[in-house]
């Protein structure tokens, strides 16, 4: 255990009980696993840099200060799309499938749909985690199942 601005922080704890859950969001952000493991990393430093001393939920904190560095990444002149990584956690190819299905949407609208329905925020939350609108997420969520219905419908996997 040591301490960070004044309060006691037990790291091992927080390490484990969040970054699986932070990595799978940076992946399904950014696209790329040494990418999402690097925006991991930096959120915990920003943790350790920066993490309010009144801090009442580390792990909501830990997911904007995640969400808002793979924004940053995203925004990186150097960043280029490429095809779905073969290294992906995937155990079967029907994940697979959904995650290619995925990572075909716009980046912002694949942030809102891990954080929905992966992570299991409330439009408000995310709304709050992506400094947005609580509309705006509804309106994200609504044109990213859209979009996946019409993908899906093309494949012949949903009627």
């Amino acid at each position: 255990m040591f301490r960070t601005s004044n309060r006691p922080v037990d790291w091992e704890r927080l390490v484990t009980e969040n970054e699986n859950r932070l990595y799978r969001a940076a992946l399904a952000i950014l696209g790329d696993p040494h990418e999402a493991e690097d925006a991991v990393q930096d959120a915990f430093v920003r943790y350790l840099e920066k993490a309010p001393a009144d801090l009442e939920n580390p792990s909501a904190w830990l997911t904007r200060v995640l969400v808002n560095g793979c924004k940053s990444r995203l925004r990186l002149a150097w960043r280029r799309e490429g095809p779905l990584p073969g290294t992906l956690p995937a155990p079967g190819p029907e994940e697979r499938e959904e995650l290619e299905e995925l990572f075909s949407l716009p980046p912002e609208d694949r942030a809102v749909i891990h954080l929905h329905y992966y992570e299991g925020y409330s439009t408000d939350e995310i709304a709050r985690m992506l400094s947005c609108r609580p509309g705006t997420v509804r309106s994200r969520l609504y044109r990213a199942r859209e979009r996946l219905r019409k993908l899906l419908q093309q494949k012949g996997e949903f009627q």
